[in-house]
């Protein structure tokens, strides 16, 4: 339950690297999420080239910050694997929360910086990454050590929950 507490949209970042054995924990943090019908229609990028990073806010106006980050992670749906119709989003959502939490459970600082379904983003950044058509990028996460600090979030709030009616 912590790392739901102490996840928080990192913007910033330090200098330093992050681990092998911290990225593979984050992207199988990734791969098991749950998922209609178990389809698990998800590919992961990994993207360290600092060349291919500082592309990319040609192509996403909000993602500045992926320059100061050391790796990234471009979260895709195959929609050859899909099944389940139109599920593909929450499955691909359910795998993008399940790796920041990994990743602010391990020290580190991510935002989810959304993708899809805005189109110039997804065009620009099939182009950069020469993914093929049945590939749809979804969500993109910088990783790197934080370079900010916030505060543990509290956004309980009672009024929003309703018992058998509205």
């Amino acid at each position: 339950m912590e790392a739901i507490y102490i996840r928080r949209s990192i913007r910033k970042y330090s200098p330093g690297p992050v681990s092998e054995e911290d990225l593979g924990e984050i992207i199988r943090a990734g791969m098991n999420a749950p998922s209609a019908g178990n389809e698990q229609p998800w590919h992961f990028v990994v993207i360290d080239r600092r060349d291919i990073l500082d592309r990319i806010p040609e192509v996403h106006p909000y993602s500045g910050m992926i320059r100061e980050a050391p790796v990234a992670v471009l979260v895709c749906c195959d929609l050859d694997r899909v099944r389940h119709e139109g599920f593909w989003i929450q499955d691909c959502s359910a795998a993008t929360e399940n790796m920041l939490l990994e990743i602010a459970d391990r020290g580190l600082g991510s935002v989810w910086l959304g993708v899809y379904p805005r189109e110039d983003r997804v065009r620009g950044l099939r182009k950069i990454f020469s993914l093929p058509e049945n590939i749809v990028p979804f969500s993109l996460l910088p990783i790197g050590l934080p370079g900010e600090k916030k505060d543990r979030k509290n956004e309980f709030h009672g009024e929003m929950i309703h018992r058998n009616s509205w």
